[in-house]
């Protein structure tokens, strides 16, 4: 079977000084992405792709590195634009988050409303379903809030926060199956795939 994993980015360097965009992976992310290849190693991957938010390239990148490719940067992988609020603290940005995944007609605070980041991300990955090569598995690595709406668009249920990845600091992954895209399993941790 023809596989496409969607991988959300782990734990990132949290600072209100640096654009999100531009946070780069902690040690700990670093570690758990470095356990995803190890634990991925008898997977042949065709391509890899990732948004072009610096800690989703940087964790391609790491996969990439033992793959001998170079990730493909799509910037339409991208996680729902929050640029509007910019930083906020882990209670304002909790709060903003659920009202985003209730009310997916409306742009909350100026946020990218769920239901456009929906079409963009389902579109991205349906492109890259169809331009990468045709036969073979592929890695996507991206983010959390978009991912969520893909599996809701994948399971053919309302956009909804209880779709949204478990654990607070990412690094899970859903399994679908090429050609057509279909969802194989819902979301598992880096650290189910050694358990």
């Amino acid at each position: 079977m023809n596989l496409l994993v969607f991988l959300t980015h782990p734990e990132v360097v949290i600072d209100p000084q640096v654009p999100v965009p531009q946070w780069r992976l902690s040690d700990r992310g670093i570690a758990r992405m470095r356990m995803f290849t190890e634990a991925t190693a008898g997977i042949r991957w065709q391509a890899i792709f990732c948004s072009d938010e610096r800690k989703a390239r940087d964790g391609a990148q790491i996969v990439a590195g033992s793959a001998g490719l170079e990730p493909v940067v799509a910037r339409d992988l991208a996680e729902n634009d929050r640029s509007a609020t910019g930083y906020l603290d882990k209670v304002a940005f909790e709060a903003h988050a659920d009202r985003f995944f209730a009310h997916p007609r409306e742009s909350i605070g100026g946020w990218e409303r769920a239901v456009d980041a929906q079409t963009r991300i389902v579109g991205a990955v349906m492109r890259i379903d169809r331009e990468a090569p045709a036969s073979g598995n592929i890695l996507v690595v991206a983010h959390g809030g978009v991912g969520a709406l893909l599996l809701a668009h994948l399971s053919d249920r309302p956009i909804s926060r209880a779709l949204d990845q478990p654990g607070g600091g990412g690094g899970n992954l859903l399994t679908l199956r090429r050609n057509p895209l279909a969802l194989v399993h819902g979301w598992r941790a880096i650290e189910d795939l050694i358990a």
